[in-house]
């Protein structure tokens, strides 16, 4: 009987498929409207089903500030 190694390869199954979906310019508003109201990024995050990474990511693209400013 062999042994399985370590390293066994995940099937297909197991694997969580990345879904993208595209940012609506309801969303850019509501961003915007949070940047000016300073709300926290999580809180954001939140209500717009989005992570924390990629709501920093657009608010790079839009050039405004996002959350907390140092």
């Amino acid at each position: 009987m062999a042994k399985k190694s370590k390293s066994a390869k995940k099937t297909k199954s197991a694997v969580k498929k990345i879904r993208r979906r595209p940012w609506t310019n309801e969303e850019y508003k509501t961003l915007k409207a949070h940047s000016k109201a300073r709300t926290p990024v999580a809180k954001i995050a939140k209500e717009l089903k989005r992570t924390p990474g990629a709501l920093r990511q657009q608010a790079l693209k839009l050039n405004i500030g996002l959350g907390h400013q140092r």
